[in-house]
């Protein structure tokens, strides 16, 4: 301890202190904050640990701390990624044999975005570079390792809520809900 406080620890006793320790502590102080309510919750992510606020309080969250909403990926970005992650690492003519359209764009911007990189170059004519995901896309996805993407048969019997239908449009006096151009077309041909 510090001088004259029990609660202080001075720098150099933390050099002391072993890897098993630290971790025994840090899934004790996890195992806390899940069982006691907080705005904060600590996360073991792909390279050590992190503080974050807690998903209950992302509202109130982006209240004090507005900003740019995040993009999301569209479905061919999602699909490329998805090959290169469990298939890496790949060419980009392997990529596209799997998806059967030019991916060209698409792989820019999820390099743009940090999720995948060039990994090296294929023992192929041509030397055709190897891509492959980053660090950053495990820690946006929540994973340790690539060992923890679901497998086939996870993927295959895992439950995938449907999205709630968007509602309808309300117009006029009468309440009724306005439908899409070629629908309303078709009903007043009725």
């Amino acid at each position: 301890t510090g001088a004259g406080n029990d609660n202080e620890v001075a720098p150099n006793q933390f050099a002391r202190v072993k890897e098993a320790e630290v971790a025994a502590a840090l899934s004790q102080l996890k195992t806390e904050h899940t069982l006691t309510p907080r705005g904060f919750q600590l996360v073991e992510k792909a390279d050590g640990w992190q503080l974050l606020s807690h998903p209950d309080c992302a509202h109130w969250v982006r209240q004090l701390f507005p900003g740019p909403k995040p993009a999301r990926l569209s479905p061919p970005a999602l699909e490329t990624l998805a090959i290169i992650a469990y298939r890496q690492p790949l060419t980009r003519a392997d990529i596209e044999g799997v998806r059967g359209v030019s991916i060209e764009g698409v792989l820019q911007n999820l390099m743009e975005r940090g999720l995948v990189k060039i990994g090296g170059r294929a023992e192929l004519p041509g030397r055709p570079l190897l891509y492959e995901t980053t660090q950053f896309f495990l820690e946006h996805f929540g994973l340790r390792s690539l060992d923890e993407l679901p497998n086939a048969e996870e993927l295959r019997t895992r439950y995938l809520p449907m999205a709630p239908p968007a509602p309808l449009a309300v117009t006029g006096d009468a309440g009724e809900p306005e439908l899409p151009a070629a629908a309303s077309a078709n009903a007043a041909q009725d």
